[in-house]
């Protein structure tokens, strides 16, 4: 008989999915990845939480605003190392034109996504994507909460954030 083996913690944890190009599908990236940051143990409402589901937010938005190409859906990526605490947003889109920065005026009601995408996260930037299109990709510091949520035979998660 051989000892059971230790298992290797989970360093890095990953979510894709694809969503159409709707603005239901935009917010349903958000949500999703908020509940999936949740799901790994980022605090609700701690500020690396928050910028996360803004820069989501931004990213999906601009992939159905200015990435659409009818009938292509857009995806998105998350990709949280424990380690470093950081977590990796990417979202692709189908349309080959780059995400340009433009300084709007004060009173335009649009074009401040990527004014937010660099404020909040830590960098960010763009690549080529096999296949047409491109990833907007973004790094931002959301650290676990160390304490990990417990169950208690029911299979409920318990809330320890009262």
């Amino acid at each position: 008989m051989t000892a059971p083996r230790a298992q290797v913690p989970v360093t890095v944890r990953t979510f894709a999915q694809r969503f159409s190009a709707t603005r239901r599908g935009a917010r349903l990236a958000r949500l999703l990845a908020a509940h999936q940051l949740a799901a790994w143990g980022v605090p609700r409402g701690s500020s690396g939480f928050d910028a996360s589901a803004l820069v989501v937010a931004e990213l999906a938005a601009n992939a159905v605003v200015h990435g659409l190409v009818p009938g292509r859906d857009f995806a998105l990526l998350l990709r949280h190392d424990d380690e470093t605490g950081v977590v990796r947003i990417e979202v692709s889109d189908t349309h080959d034109s780059q995400p340009a920065r433009v300084v709007p005026d004060r009173d335009d009601e649009h074009g401040r996504g990527l004014l937010l995408v660099d404020a909040f996260a830590d960098r960010w930037g763009v690549r080529e994507r096999q296949g047409p299109g491109k990833t907007v990709w973004a790094d931002v510091t959301a650290p676990r909460q160390r304490d990990e949520p417990t169950t208690h035979g029911t299979g409920a998660l318990v809330d320890r954030s009262r």
